[in-house]
């Protein structure tokens, strides 16, 4: 079977949910998560992975620039939005990508209405944005393994304390 591009996994919502509409027709299980994937690592790699373990399809909800920007600072995201949604959707373990503009992605949770809803396990359950609706509707909650040490705010702050390298 041959792969898709990965520009043609990154849908609109109202494309998602026609998607979306097939999947359950087919019986599948919809596994949603979500995050900023600014720079990626063996963190993002593993979660992604165990997210789709967890179902049939998995969607990924990426924060657009505006809302990234809002969560951690100035200065991020490194990557622009459309970067960041290419790159998670060349990942075999991705379906549907998505992007969200919004602080959080209740609205993208609410229309998606996923199976299983995963997170990073550094989210504790009750601070997790969409568990009350999952759960309402018969879906549940999954906290996925965290790579303890590796973060993206991490790497670019190691990044930012190097000294640069003098040409040969």
């Amino acid at each position: 079977m041959n792969a898709l591009p990965a520009r043609t996994k990154i849908l609109t919502l109202p494309r998602l949910e026609t998607e979306l509409s097939n999947s359950r027709a087919l019986g599948q299980r919809i596994v949603f998560t979500n995050g900023c994937f600014d720079l990626l690592h063996i963190g993002h790699v593993r979660s992604l992975e165990s997210a789709r373990a967890l179902g049939d399809v998995l969607v990924v909800g990426i924060n657009l620039d505006a809302s990234v920007r809002r969560a951690k600072g100035p200065d991020r995201p490194v990557n622009p939005a459309r970067t960041r949604m290419e790159v998670v959707a060349a990942f075999q373990c991705v379906n549907w990508v998505v992007g969200f503009a919004a602080d959080t992605p209740i609205r993208l949770i609410k229309a998606v209405r996923p199976d299983v809803l995963a997170k990073g396990g550094d989210w504790s359950l009750d601070t997790i944005v969409g568990r009350e609706e999952v759960e309402l509707t018969g879906g549940r909650v999954v906290r996925l393994p965290v790579v303890k040490g590796i973060r993206s705010t991490q790497m670019i702050e190691k990044i930012r304390r190097s000294p640069p390298r003098r040409k040969r």
